[in-house]
This record gives structure tokens, sequence and C-alpha cells, in this order.
């Protein structure tokens, strides 16, 4: 995450490390996650839609061109800020890719998982993402997975066949954007630079046409903020210092978080406090960058395991001890710190929406490099544990795709 500098990503702002545990301090998105909005609010309309999408693509896209691949997108990992804008959050499983050079490694979430994942393919990456975009679209648009099942076995097999319901409601231009997202074979996938030309992606914006992201240079010169750190007890040496280096401690955080709140401070620096005394700051150094990855992706993906929705920390924080259940720690290299079924699917959107959506605990299955497989039993420290899934309905008024 600390190459990753996309006004739709969640920010990484500080790394800390103690002898247990790893600390990152990130962007905070007041807005929760896009799965809760659909909770809450149903199935958005295809204008609210499109500019969240819009966001999504860019982002990922972005990430795409610096080689990483998310592998873990969904609705649960799209939270909104106060501005109700896109922020993609959870890196945990994102990894560095090169063409010609398969990952191995099957990870995400079973409803938004691309075939190949199911049969336990290698694959570049970009693609999977790619297919978790469309199921994306398809649950941002109808309040519903495109894919669902009974059981693992039963959600495999639909989404094996790639047969999903389009509702009455879904406009043509929408229908033909899903179909170059969930193409059955990888190879045919629309690429994020074509899709971003599609007729749908730019209705209501003919004169700005989706574009890759262009990022800018970092601003590490800003007198502001600069002076403003001088008189909270910073030396102008050791933030010049923190910032070239990328150190990722408190007094870049400070630069960094400084620069989120400028216009405020342009009214009002009086609430800037001292920084934090020597014997503090101290105890807790900024941890290598192959050690927060491991972290990360070794990590439990346990968090929603109930009903209730709890406030979205500003960090984070994971226990060292389950380093050793990575699927990929055999290639630690790899590691970069930065899931229309057939008629008579379960899927649905209800007259009023999203009523029955429910987060549900997840069956064992054998620790396995593959992903998936039609066992009742999956391991806890499985990178496809399912945290969240939307309610099993079926679209009643469609027509099959």
């Amino acid at each position: 995450m600390k190459v990753l500098n996309h006004p739709n990503i969640v920010k990484l702002f500080e790394v800390i490390e103690t002898d247990k545990t790893l600390y990152l301090v990130m962007e905070y998105a007041s807005g929760g996650e896009v799965f809760d909005y659909l909770v809450a609010h149903g199935r958005m309309k295809e204008k609210e839609a499109r500019a969240k999408f819009r966001q999504i693509v860019s982002a990922v896209q972005y990430c795409h061109q610096k080689f990483i691949v998310h592998r873990d997108l969904k609705a649960e990992n799209l939270l909104l800020d106060a501005d109700m804008n896109i922020k993609i959050a959870d890196f945990g499983f994102s990894n560095e890719f090169t063409f010609g050079n398969k990952l191995d490694t099957f990870c995400g979430s079973p409803p938004y998982a691309a075939p190949e994942l199911f049969q336990g393919k290698k694959y570049d990456g970009p693609e999977v993402d790619v297919w978790s975009l469309g199921v994306i679209l398809y649950t941002l648009v109808s309040g519903s997975l495109p894919f669902d099942g009974q059981n693992l076995k039963e959600l495999r097999e639909r989404v094996l066949r790639g047969k999903y319901r389009i509702p009455f409601y879904m406009s043509t231009d929408c229908e033909n954007l899903l179909k170059k997202f969930l193409i059955l074979n990888p190879s045919k996938r629309g690429t994020l630079e074509q899709i971003m030309k599609d007729r749908w992606m730019n209705v209501g914006h003919e004169d700005d046409e989706l574009k890759p992201y262009v990022e800018p240079l970092p601003d590490y010169k800003d007198p502001r903020r600069t002076e403003l750190m001088i008189s909270m007890g910073y030396t102008r040496e050791e933030i010049q210092e923190s910032l070239v280096s990328q150190k990722y401690n408190e007094v870049m955080a400070t630069y960094l978080l400084l620069g989120y709140k400028n216009s405020e401070l342009d009214n009002d620096s009086s609430t800037l406090k001292p920084r934090p005394q020597p014997e503090l700051a101290n105890s807790m150094v900024p941890s290598p960058s192959h050690k927060v990855q491991r972290s990360i992706s070794a990590n439990p993906k346990q968090r929603r395991l109930s009903d209730q929705v709890p406030n979205i920390p500003t960090s984070t924080s994971y226990s060292k001890k389950t380093q050793a259940a990575n699927a990929e720690n055999k290639r630690p290299e790899e590691e970069r710190e930065a899931g229309r079924s057939k008629a008579g699917s379960t899927v649905k959107v209800p007259a009023s929406p999203l009523p029955s959506l429910e987060r549900k605990k997840s069956t064992p299955m054998p620790s396995t490099n593959s992903v998936l497989s039609t066992s009742t039993n999956r391991s806890r420290n499985s990178p496809m544990l399912d945290r969240a899934s939307l309610g099993q309905n079926s679209i009643q008024n469609g027509k099959d795709r």
C-alpha cells in the first residue's frame, strides 16, 4: 500500500510495529461499506452505480498499471468516505504480478471468484479482478449477486456455467457491459482500458471519458505543513528525511494527515498538539515492508461473522502469530504492501430491496493452495473464508444470460 496513491484507494499513513502486533494507520472512511449501504438503501439506480463504478474501475486499473492485483474485490471491501466517494480497502491478498509468470494462490470471496479459481488453474492476475468487478457491477445495479448457492458446491456449479439472470430494469448498455466482465474464458474478458471506453461507463460524461489515472508528483515541500510541524516540535531535517525515505513513521503520518486537514488548518491551527514524547515514539518502530504484507496476507479473514456492523477503525492490528498460515509464505518476494445464474437461481431483488441480507459464518474447508473445493469443510485460515454474502433470493422478473 505504500506505493499506491489514488483518490479512490484507502491511504496508508503510518506503520507501527510492537513486539506482537503490527498497526496500520489508515485513512478513515466514515461512510462505511458499500455492502452496508446496499443493505440499508437497496440497489442503486444506474446513474448512481455508474458514478461509483467509474471510481472503482479507475482505482483497480491504477493498481494493474503498477502491476498489483487486488484479488479480494467485493462490496465489503469498498468503503465510502464522507462525500460518498469510493475507497478501495483490504489489500491483504494483493500481490505483484508479471504477465507470463502465473500466480497460483487462489484467494478472495467465493461469490466474487472467477471460474478459473474454482477450477484451481493458475492465472496472470488482472483477469480475476475483472471478473470480480463484473460481480460488483451486477450487485450495485441489482442489489443481489449474479451467482449464489446454498453451499460451495452449488455456487461452484453456477459460476462454472456462467449463467446469470438479467433484471427487467437493467439497461441494454449495462447488460452489454456485464458481458465484457463475466466471460468464462479469462483471455476473452475485456481489459480495464477497454472497459473505460464503454458506452455505459461514459453516459453523462461524454466530454470526460474515463481514462487511466495519472498520479501527481508527491508534494514533500509544502511550507505550510512544514512550518506547522516545526511549531509542534519536529525539526525540518527529520521531516524531509522521513518523507524522502518514505518511512511511514509518525513524522510522515503527521505530514500526510496535515495535508488532509489543510482546509481546516487555514481557519484554525490552534487544535494542533505537540509531538509525542520521545520515549513513547521510540517504543514503536516502523515495520519492514515484507513484514507488513506478510501479516496482512496471513490474517484469517473472520471480521464479518455476525449481523452487527462495528465502527470502522482508523487503524487495524495484525497478530504476527498468524504469519505461518499464509499460503504464499514460500514465495515472499511476490508479496507487496500495498468471486446471471440459470433461471431458478436463488438470487433476487425483493420488493423492499435487500431486507434479508445477512452476514454468514463459513463452513470449514481443508487448508489447501486451491481456494475452493466441493467439500463442506473449510479451514478458518483459508484465504477464501467468506466473511459476508448477499441474501439468497431470486430475480423473478428478468431473462437468462
